[in-house]
């Protein structure tokens, strides 16, 4: 009689992401990523943002710009405290991690599409002059950007890269999607692609998950809601930026010489002084958007060829308004 000895071979999958959100900044990230934790056929890292595919292997470049130096501390760059971040997820689960701006970055494309050959990529756009404002305006109430006028700030990016300010400073760069998944489809295949409204986030958050969780491969139908958008409260012109904007400023600067979570203690108090308007935030006018709009519009033709949507209601004057303002239309 012979005996038959059949070897089970466990296969272990490398701990690294399954899928990655990859921008924009603004644009919804941080809410789908909110509404993709509740599935539970899902896994997502804490931080949500570990920026790792940003670095080559080495610390971030030293930003220069206001709270760079302090935000770049919790960046991480270090390959084995990026796979730790998938350790505990569950064996069968999708595991991602969002971080936005990986669709702005060109050494990011390279990596990812080196890295992860499988990885599947999810791309939030939003209409490039609402996205700007909308950045200009969480940095301004955060008391980290030191221009009260949105378009003078604006103007002011290629001077901020110049002296070596973060990304997020990149207030028309950062929409410019077009030219980004561009280059991304140099690295990436297509298929593996994402391309997602931020309006279809806002207007049917249902169908926008289920879009995504189709892509992914999880079963549709399983969130029905998604989490209100990490907006600030409006900080109006007055004395409270103009006092406390350049103190959270200065201590922004000291607080890369502190543990991040001793600097985020020590100036809540000061960024909730600041944030203490009651009134809502105002829209860009549709002359501001006329002003604005064509410094997109080739880029909004390109990113509708290369995804094969519709982006020609961007090129209006009229504003879209914030994410909170559309829900409760």
């Amino acid at each position: 009689m012979f005996s038959y000895w059949v070897t089970f071979v466990c296969v272990i999958r490398p701990p690294q992401p399954d899928f990655l959100i990859v921008g924009a900044p603004k644009a919804g990230t941080t809410a789908l990523h909110a509404a993709l934790s509740q599935h539970p056929e899902v896994f997502v890292t804490r931080p949500k943002e570990p920026k790792y595919w940003l670095c080559d292997g080495a610390p971030p470049p030293a930003w220069r710009g206001p709270g760079d130096a302090h935000s770049q501390q919790e960046w991480i760059w270090r390959y084995d405290e990026y796979t730790d971040l998938f350790a505990s997820a569950p064996p069968d689960a999708v595991r991602g991690e969002s971080t936005p701006f990986y669709l702005w970055s060109r050494g990011a494309h390279r990596r990812i599409g080196e890295s992860l050959p499988d990885v599947k990529l999810i791309a939030l756009v939003r209409d490039p002059v609402d996205r700007a404002y909308s950045n200009w305006m969480h940095l301004w109430c955060d008391g980290l950007e030191p221009v009260a006028d949105f378009e003078t700030a604006f103007g002011r990016q290629d001077a901020r890269v110049r002296a070596g300010w973060a990304p997020f400073w990149r207030y028309r760069e950062l929409g410019m999607y077009g030219e980004q998944l561009a280059h991304l489809h140099q690295h990436v295949d297509p298929e593996r692609i994402l391309v997602l409204r931020y309006r279809d986030i806002v207007d049917d958050p249902p169908a926008a998950v289920d879009r995504a969780c189709r892509f992914l491969g999880i079963t549709p139908g399983t969130v029905a809601t998604i989490p209100r958008d990490n907006s600030r409260s409006y900080v109006p012109p007055g004395w409270r930026p103009t006092v406390i904007g350049p103190v959270i400023r200065a201590g922004a600067r000291l607080g890369q010489f502190a543990a991040p979570e001793v600097w985020r203690r020590a100036s809540a108090p000061l960024v909730a002084r600041l944030q203490t308007g009651d009134g809502p935030r105002p829209r860009l006018t549709p002359e501001q958007r006329e002003r604005l709009v064509s410094v997109f519009a080739e880029d909004v033709a390109l990113l509708s060829e290369l995804s094969g949507q519709d982006f020609s209601d961007w090129l209006s004057p009229e504003p879209k308004g914030s994410f909170e303002e559309r829900r409760r239309a």
